[in-house]
């Protein structure tokens, strides 16, 4: 699915050049950290584009009806922005932490699509993302659904109130799978899991240091690696 990393001279040595991907279900904070990461080590910021996205009202409101259209947006969206990072940031040296990798198209393609048309968007998926340069560290967001729910309510995005408890709650439980697949399946990629019922990286400044510091870990960790 994804080509190897990329690489730059640092101290001598040939390390991978940062890709952070911070990934979650609605609502859990994952601009907000993405934003605080991007801050403490001035690495470029990727947001993903989603208000711009003019079927999401409709897939709210008719999920069987506007899920092919709305996902395919996003994947065609995403895949511009990735191609872009690539070409423009990682390619020259640059690290990069994202507010999402494109792995979540399938979570919510496989929860929302059809299986005739998952067939076809999983091939165009494929497609798409042989070349894309892939993360090499992950920081997963979780929380309970009250969290979730309270969030995207103080958020106040107009689409997002038909946004119902149990989309959400099966939401959560797909990206627990995946993460834990994703795990297994990439054991070279490391994956720093996060509770946001415990921490408030967002109020609390010791809750950022403590989730920084995991990250910086993790950081040296790699770089101190062959690759």
């Amino acid at each position: 699915m994804y080509t190897i990393d990329e690489f730059r001279l640092e101290g001598g040595l040939l390390v991978a050049v940062p890709f952070i991907t911070v990934e979650g279900p609605i609502g859990v904070g994952k601009t907000s950290l993405s934003k605080a990461i991007s801050n403490a080590y001035e690495y470029h910021l990727l947001k993903e584009i989603v208000d711009e996205n003019p079927f999401l009202g409709k897939f709210y409101e008719n999920i069987d009806e506007w899920s092919f259209q709305t996902e395919m947006f996003f994947l065609c969206n995403r895949y511009k922005q990735l191609s872009d990072i690539k070409k423009h940031i990682i390619e020259t040296g640059s690290p990069v932490v994202a507010d999402y990798h494109i792995f979540k198209n399938l979570i919510f393609a496989k929860r929302t699509l059809k299986a005739s048309e998952y067939e076809k968007y999983e091939a165009i998926y494929k497609i798409l993302t042989a070349d894309m340069p892939r993360p090499n560290m992950v920081v997963y967001l979780h929380a309970s659904l009250d969290t979730l729910m309270e969030r995207i309510a103080m958020r106040g995005r107009e689409f997002e109130k038909m946004i119902t408890r149990d989309y959400i709650e099966q939401l959560a439980a797909d990206y627990h799978e995946f993460i834990q697949h994703f795990e297994m399946m990439h054991p070279d990629i490391p994956v720093i899991q996060l509770n946001g019922d415990k921490l408030d990286f967002v109020k609390k400044p010791e809750d950022l240091a403590q989730v920084l510091k995991l990250v910086e870990e993790k950081l040296q960790q790699r770089s101190s690696q062959p690759e």
